[in-house]
């Protein structure tokens, strides 16, 4: 796959161009802890979810499973991380400085940045890194309008990287899986490869492994003396394993879970509000949803608070089909839709649409909610006279079939990150995880307009069109954003707040 939902594990809101032009320093991340100080020692237990035959060891390949990134975001450092004061920080970037035209940036590395080997970070190692991750087959989507030409080292300390055309918003994509390795790592050692990260990797088998503390990592070596990764195939297996006592975190455990602990006083929740989004994907380019019209009949036959209420158990909010809906820029302003079975009946016969044939809605169950949101929505379309067969398919078939192929499918993005992060990787025409295979001139136009605007002002009513072509255009029906959860034993402090990747973040946490 290339970068997956599960890769986007990103924090939360946009990124204005006045935060991108100052190098910012420090990443408070991390839940304030209600236990006292901070104190060293002991082993994290900690679940995440995952299958067996889509377990990757990679940092820049296919990335099906959480608890594998989980590993691999302890183990690696990007160059940048979500912040909780600023969106985008630096990590094994110190800082960053773009030219005047916004093409041309320069990363400078972390002083004492090291591997854990104990060789020094250097820009030739980064460069590297970059130039392979771009060689990927989503390298496209991963490092957006920049050529692995335009990747260069300068001096031992400073990146280059030269964009395609102007764009304010480079650091913000670059936030995630720059994962860096040593220049010249061979494919077959890429398993025993050093990281630069937190944490060194002690074993790993299945899915399952332990990590010890990074005694020499260069911000600050964590409080933990190990972290010790479960693979869990279902959240409620994990969820059931937290109440046993048998793990001490259950990441991304679920609303079911969550009700569940909260009669358990031993136990915590901690809830990211709107962490993830949990699209409908209707193709574009060819087939039933290539008409607008059916796009939008399909957006008016979904009941969003059933599915809010009954889905997430309330743990979440109704979504108007526009992603990224954390952007302070997000357009409140845009028409809620409501469900209208009449209309979208209307819009149907308009397009000629076939009502006679059976339409198959791919979904998985990588996470709680997904096949439940596709059986509730195919139970909701037969109220217009459309009939759906909801297919359950393992991960591994579905990112190899369907994802980027299918008609009709459910995904999810671990994020809800900034309106111009999806368009970058999911929209425009060049997309790499143009999931939609959605093509409108429009929509690019304005998209390159908001990333080369540096003034405030001026971007925010570039975005507002932005947001409008996608309202009204694309193929995603977004019915609603699903809260990040996670169970956590009453012991463990200082657990990530922060969404997305900010939440895979674990040096801050210590146990009481």
């Amino acid at each position: 796959m290339s970068i997956n939902r599960r890769q986007v594990l990103w924090g939360s809101g946009a990124i204005g161009a006045a935060a991108l032009l100052s190098a910012c320093s420090g990443n408070d991340s991390s839940a304030g802890s209600a236990g006292g100080k901070p104190k060293k020692g002991g082993t994290l237990r900690i679940g995440a979810l995952g299958r067996a035959g889509a377990i990757t060891r990679d940092p820049h390949g296919t990335q099906g499973n959480e608890s594998d990134y989980l590993i691999l975001a302890l183990v690696y450092d990007t160059l940048a991380v979500p912040g909780a004061k600023e969106n985008t920080v630096p990590r094994l970037a110190s800082g960053w400085k773009p030219s005047k035209d916004l093409k041309t940036w320069r990363f400078t590395l972390a002083k004492g940045a090291t591997f854990h080997d104990g060789s020094p970070v250097t820009a030739e190692d980064v460069v590297w890194s970059l130039k392979r991750l771009r060689n990927t087959p989503s390298g496209t989507a991963r490092l957006p309008g920049i050529k692995a030409k335009n990747i260069r080292a300068e001096g031992s300390d400073t990146v280059v990287l030269v964009s395609d055309y102007a764009n304010a918003e480079l650091p913000l994509m670059l936030r995630f899986t720059t994962f860096v390795l040593k220049k010249g790592t061979k494919d077959k050692d890429i398993e025993k490869a050093p990281g630069t990260g937190p944490f060194k990797l002690d074993w790993y088998k299945g899915g399952n492994a332990r990590l010890v503390r990074n005694d020499k990592w260069f911000k600050r070596a964590p409080y933990l003396d190990a972290i010790e990764v479960k693979m869990f195939e279902t959240p409620q297996a994990m969820a059931n394993a937290l109440l046993a006592g048998q793990i001490d975190v259950a990441s991304n455990g679920g609303a079911i879970a969550a009700r569940t602990a909260k009669s358990r006083g031993d136990v915590k929740v901690i809830r990211r509000r709107d962490d993830m989004a949990m699209p409908i994907v209707m193709r574009t380019s060819d087939g039933p949803f290539a008409d607008p019209k059916v796009r939008e009949a399909m957006r008016l036959i979904v009941d969003r608070d059933a599915m809010v209420k009954q889905v997430l158990s309330g743990y979440g909010t109704v979504a108007n089909d526009v992603m990224g809906t954390g952007d302070p820029a997000y357009d409140r302003k845009l028409p809620q839709r409501k469900r209208n079975v009449k209309k979208a009946k209307k819009l149907l016969k308009e397009a000629k649409f076939d009502f006679d044939k059976t339409y198959e809605l791919m979904t998985t169950e990588d996470i709680s909610g997904l096949a439940e949101s596709a059986t509730l929505f195919a139970s909701q379309a037969r109220d217009a006279g459309v009939k759906i067969k909801v297919v359950k398919q393992e991960s591994g078939t579905f990112y190899e079939k369907t994802w980027l192929k299918g008609t009709l499918y459910t995904n999810y993005w671990g994020t809800n990150d900034s309106v111009l992060f999806y368009a970058s990787k999911t929209l425009t025409s060049g997309a790499g995880q143009n999931e939609t295979d959605w093509h409108d001139e429009d929509f690019d136009a304005a998209y390159r307009k908001v990333i080369k605007t540096a003034d405030p002002k001026a971007r925010t009513a570039a975005l507002q069109e932005v947001q409008k072509i996608e309202y009204e255009r694309s193929g995603y029906l977004l019915w609603g954003m699903a809260d990040g959860i996670d169970l956590a034993a009453s012991k463990v402090q200082g657990l990530p707040k922060l969404p997305g990747y900010g939440r895979v973040q674990l040096e801050n946490v210590w146990l009481r």
